[in-house]
């Protein structure tokens, strides 16, 4: 039925509770319509940080660093100083990252060939480390394992990566251990994951550089 109210007039009528609504936001807001048949609208007030922003599509990556014991020292495992990536300048193990459907065993295998050209075998679990690095912008959790060579008599690390190391050699866990009191620019600095392995101590940790291991 016909009424002498204009259109415009219904029009605003029916703006006007959406208009009220937009009043009360606070400027800089960030606010989600939807329709009618979507699950939900959303509306947040919350500004993100630069860093939240930079941050919002990156994940989690996983990490397997290798335990390698020296085919001629059992009480020592291989390290090397990490170059040209991010911590760079610190003392870090043979390892990388875990590729898609690869196993922690896989991965440790295949990193450990291609930094070490060393064959291992007896692949075990050690520990598991929460590694986030905020200034690089970067989060890992790292599965720690254990390896051991396969022909220990031949055996012999060599640096299949100079641009991503500066070369290996052996240290026992009282070694590592000291590095955490690090003092002075000269002295040895833990990669992040590994620093964290060694203050944890979980107990295979010390099952590996026990004498009967």
């Amino acid at each position: 039925r016909h009424t002498s109210e204009s259109l415009d007039t219904r029009l605003n009528k029916k703006r006007t509770p959406l208009l009220n609504i937009l009043h009360i936001i606070p400027v800089g807001a960030h606010i989600t319509f939807s329709t009618m048949d979507e699950k939900e609208t959303e509306t947040t007030s919350e500004a993100t940080t630069p860093l939240e922003s930079s941050n919002k599509h990156k994940h989690v990556r996983v990490g397997v660093g290798v335990l390698v014991k020296d085919p001629t020292n059992p009480q020592k495992v291989l390290a090397g100083m990490r170059k040209g990536s991010h911590g760079s300048g610190t003392l870090a193990l043979p390892g990388g990252h875990l590729e898609m459907f690869e196993s922690w065993e896989e991965c440790a295998v295949r990193e450990v060939k291609e930094e070490t050209n060393l064959d291992i075998h007896k692949i075990k679990l050690v520990h598991v480390t929460n590694d986030p690095m905020p200034n690089e912008g970067k989060h890992y959790v790292t599965v720690f394992v254990r390896g051991e060579c396969i022909d220990p008599a031949t055996a012999k690390p060599q640096n299949m990566e100079p641009h991503k190391c500066e070369g290996w050699k052996s240290y026992s866990l009282q070694e590592l251990e000291e590095f955490l009191s690090a003092t002075t620019p000269s002295d040895p600095r833990l990669f992040g994951p590994l620093k964290r392995l060694v203050e944890e101590q979980p107990p295979a940790l010390k099952v590996l550089f026990s004498l009967d291991n």
